[in-house]
């Protein structure tokens, strides 16, 4: 069994093993080294009608993938804004930490500023890293609970939903080996969610270029 490999998790561990991912994930730290995209899209695959013969005998329950996977990434989102809350900068404020340091929470309180707190914690959910990094940093910069729940809500349903049931989708007409799908549905995914923050650079660009 492989817990960095979306394949061995979804054929070793089922629906369970998942979940428990996907919380991690989306919550802890550790989280930061576990497939998150590449693992809600092939479990969509595996809850598909042909899913099993393609990905060698691995089922999982269509409705209860659907329904409690929004619930596994949301719960996991509020446990990662807890630990940023709860021990906030008097545990990350320092210059010279490796993953949290005084440079990322000034970042982190310009980007929210700047997009907007909503814009900002839901799109994160679809770009690697960024998900299981600004839930905690959103607790150490004191985003509101009432409103980091609220955009968390959101994103931990649209990310579910969206990538599984794309993998659902691609899974219900798929034929041979699901591996040449993989890779650029993920990249496609994670792609579309930074169109908007690369608009926002570029008139941020364009309006520092005028003002020159």
């Amino acid at each position: 069994m492989n817990l960095f490999d979306a394949h061995s998790i979804i054929a070793d561990l089922g629906l369970i093993g998942i979940l428990a991912i996907i919380f991690a994930e989306t919550g802890l730290l550790v989280g930061l080294a576990f497939p998150g995209d590449s693992l809600l899209f092939l479990a969509g695959v595996a809850a598909s009608g042909s899913g099993a013969a393609i990905l060698g005998g691995a089922h999982l329950s269509t409705a209860g993938l659907f329904l409690l996977a929004p619930i596994a990434a949301i719960s996991g989102a509020q446990v990662g804004h807890w630990f940023g809350h709860k021990y906030g900068r008097s545990l990350f404020d320092k210059p010279d930490g490796r993953v949290f340091n005084h440079q990322k929470v000034v970042a982190t309180e310009k980007w929210l500023t700047k997009y907007g707190t909503g814009r900002a914690i839901v799109l994160a959910r679809f770009v690697p890293f960024i998900r299981t990094l600004l839930n905690p940093m959103c607790g150490i910069v004191g985003v509101p609970a009432k409103t980091f729940f609220k955009w968390n809500l959101i994103g931990g349903i649209i990310w579910t939903q969206l990538v599984i049931g794309l993998g659902f989708l691609i899974g219900e007409k798929l034929e041979g080996s699901v591996d040449k799908y993989l890779l650029p549905v993920v990249a496609v995914i994670v792609i579309a969610s930074l169109v908007p923050v690369l608009i926002e650079l570029f008139k941020e660009w364009q309006t520092k270029k005028h003002h020159k």
